[in-house]
């Protein structure tokens, strides 16, 4: 068991950050990753967000989250963003072995699903089509290749589970076939995608934009780095056009998609190898999750019992995205096929 904690001296943090003397501090959210507070000083009212220690931990952590701020911060000149705050010249601070990063407070809201309008849809798709067509470079931000000759071992995470008595075994083991069989052709698909590469958010799900009034920012940029474009836009356009039931709304994908279209024009892709690129990242969200829910990987007993959760709803979400790959693959083509009819020029 990881004898790794959170910890953070709030009164101290705030003096080395010149934010002002403490008045009050909440817990806003425990988070799937991080812990997130809300700081009042006598300067004004900040969110702190402590990052995990165990993740802190990896060899390229911190220049992951350099980076990614890097990257929040040279995009906010041209979309709605908010990166962390600079102070004394870093972004990424620590107290005590404890990482944090300070954010501006923002008064807004994440939207439910059933929230969610086409409008809404079509105005994060032009965002994101900004975001792909943003000059980057002088940031110097190295794109680390996908090592495509490693597959996860899910026998090892099987076996684990059963010397634990995990919940999750006998799930596992029903999937475990096709869990190899997605992590094959995941694998296959992003070598494929590989050569066009764009620096993004890859994480621009509905909890990571604050809505005030009909206005977006972005937030939580940790996941930040390059993607492929078709890639990012697709699983993006998932991410909004689900409704609460987890099932896709056609009308709202193709808000998205069209919001992106007319910032960055008409897509030529495989869509099917960019849906079978899919999995790659709900596979790494899964094992990432057992190593948590085995203690291989975590901080505490509610830390450990999230990945257990997770690893449970994380294979039934990879089932059922397995399942609409037909469909959405149907859909996209069908788009293809109307524009193209649509644009060819008449014969005499």
């Amino acid at each position: 068991m990881s004898k790794l904690q959170y910890k953070m001296d709030f009164m101290g943090m705030c003096q080395r950050s010149h934010l002002g003397e403490l008045v009050n501090t909440d817990l806003i959210s425990g988070g799937l990753l991080h812990r997130m507070y809300a700081v009042e000083t006598t300067k004004g009212k900040y969110a702190i967000k402590l990052l995990n220690p165990q993740i802190m931990l990896r060899p390229t952590a911190m220049r992951n989250y350099i980076n990614s701020e890097k990257i929040a911060n040279c995009l906010s000149d041209i979309i709605p963003a908010i990166p962390a705050k600079i102070i004394n010249g870093n972004f990424l601070k620590k107290v005590d072995n404890q990482f944090y990063l300070v954010f501006d407070w923002m008064e807004g809201e994440s939207l439910k699903p059933n929230q969610i309008s086409n409008v809404h849809c079509g105005k994060i798709g032009a965002i994101l089509a900004k975001i792909h067509k943003a000059e980057c470079s002088e940031l110097s931000i190295v794109n680390d290749k996908f090592d495509f000759s490693q597959s996860t071992n899910w026998n090892y995470y099987l076996e684990k589970g059963k010397e634990n008595r995990s919940e999750w075994v006998e799930l596992l083991h029903e999937n475990l076939n096709n869990l190899k069989e997605w992590n094959l052709t995941a694998i296959r698909a992003s070598e494929f995608l590989s050569s066009n590469m764009v620096i993004s958010h890859r994480d621009l799900d509905t909890k990571n934009v604050m809505w005030n009034l009909d206005n977006p920012v972005l937030i939580d940029w940790e996941a930040a780095g390059y993607i492929n474009p078709m890639q990012d836009l697709i699983e993006t356009a998932i991410y909004w056009s689900k409704n609460e039931e987890g099932d896709i709304d056609k009308q709202k994908f193709f808000s998205f998609i069209n919001g992106y279209k007319k910032r960055n024009g008409n897509l030529q892709e495989d869509w099917k190898v960019v849906l079978e690129n899919g999995f790659l990242g709900k596979l790494g969200w899964l094992e990432y999750n057992l190593k948590r829910s085995l203690w291989i990987e975590c901080t505490e007993e509610e830390e450990q019992q999230m990945g257990t959760m997770q690893v449970t709803g994380t294979i039934n979400e990879i089932r059922l995205y397995a399942d609409t790959i037909p469909k959405l693959l149907n859909w996209l083509n069908d788009d293809y096929r109307v524009h193209f009819f649509n644009r060819r020029p008449l014969l005499n």
